[in-house]
């Protein structure tokens, strides 16, 4: 049993170590024909001259232009957090993320969206320049994604950005986006105006409509810097991307500069968004799926409000402790309404203190109810 273990073991050594000696010779040799060795070296080698270009073309030097124009304007967001620690009880403001705004004017507004600061304790605005300021938040606009903040810098610093529109805005225009992705102040992307008047859903879960879509990069850290249209001026703010991986995929969203500019005022005058309202609560759309209604059920009408004046009703429960079906608003003035993005879209169209008819399903009749609508938040 002895010998017969052993010999093949003797047998495999006299093989395997003259074959490990060729191989690693071999190994030897390749590698110094691939090093290639002094021959090959040429003492007098030198750099090559350069090849004259010629002037940039005339879309590059709009571009280079575009971006030394607006790119002042343009600020680093960083939202922090505040921790204490648990021995010395001091407070350390921590980094929590980071996103980008721009200048609306000299007093020191910046503008971005609100999910860049929405749980930050504090945050700092980091210019151009490099120079770094203290941000106070002056009013958000959570259903539209918008916020303006407040830094104490001098005029010298602050450059307002252009101010352009977005009625007019056509399919393959040329758009350009300026941000800090991923961290990576003042940096510049191109792209064209993919399609037009789409809609989003902000932080609150509300429709944003009249959206820009655009395939200019949009990475994280882009939220809330400035989208501009081939004459510098504003015309949307980048707010959110769709990808199923995160980063870029050519897909990038803008909230319209004519809806920035109708909120960002109010936002600075009140710091707060003033909507019409009716003065009701609704039911979510599940309840109302899982109860069978088509519309908008009313769920509770606030004392003295316009719709208690206008006698809507809401749901209410009887002595017998069944539930009653209040007012289902299934119209707006003749536009159908069949959920809650629906009434919110309507009444987006309005101004307070406009007259509305309302149209709702009643104990099994349409009610047709015109009331006033009212300020609410």
């Amino acid at each position: 049993m002895s010998e017969k273990n052993t010999q093949p073991s003797s047998r495999l050594k006299n093989y395997f170590w003259p074959a490990m000696t060729l191989a690693v010779v071999a190994l030897f040799f390749a590698k110094e024909s691939w090093l290639g060795g002094a021959s090959l070296n040429d003492p007098k080698a030198a750099a090559r001259a350069v090849t004259p270009r010629g002037e940039l073309m005339a879309e590059e030097k709009s571009t280079i232009a575009l971006f030394k124009q607006a790119s002042p304007a343009v600020v680093n967001i960083t939202a922090l957090g505040v921790e204490r620690d648990l021995f010395s009880l001091n407070q350390y403001q921590i980094p929590q993320g980071t996103g980008s705004g721009f200048m609306w004017d000299t007093t020191g507004n910046i503008i971005t969206n609100f999910h860049v600061i929405q749980n930050a304790d504090a945050a700092q605005v980091t210019l151009a320049d490099q120079s770094n300021w203290k941000a106070r938040v002056v009013g958000a606009a959570p259903d539209k994604d918008l916020a303006v903040l407040k830094i104490d810098a001098p005029a010298s610093k602050l450059h307002p950005i252009p101010i352009g529109t977005s009625k007019d805005l056509q399919v393959g225009q040329n758009v350009f986006a300026i941000g800090n992705p991923f961290g990576l102040d003042q940096t510049l992307t191109t792209g064209v105006i993919s399609a037009l008047n789409r809609e989003i859903e902000s932080v609150t879960r509300r429709p944003i409509q009249g959206v820009i879509q655009s395939d200019a990069a949009i990475n994280p850290g882009n939220s809330g810097g400035p989208l501009l249209d081939s004459a510098g001026r504003l015309i949307g703010v980048n707010t959110a991307i769709y990808s199923p991986t995160g980063t870029s995929a050519g897909i990038g969203f803008a909230i319209p500069v004519d809806t920035v500019n109708r909120i960002v005022p109010e936002l600075i005058r009140s710091g707060k968004l003033i909507r019409p309202g009716l003065g009701i609560q609704i039911a979510d759309e599940q309840i109302s799926q899982r109860l069978g209604v088509t519309g908008v059920l009313v769920v509770d009408v606030a004392r003295g409000s316009a719709a208690a004046r206008a006698g809507i009703q809401a749901a209410r429960r009887e002595a017998s402790g069944r539930v009653r079906l209040g007012d289902v608003i299934i119209a707006i003035d003749g536009k159908k309404v069949e959920s809650p993005n629906d009434l919110y879209l309507v009444l987006d169209k309005y101004k307070v203190g406009d007259a509305v008819s309302v149209t709702s399903s009643r104990d099994g009749r349409t009610v047709q109810t015109k009331l006033t609508l009212e300020a609410v938040q």
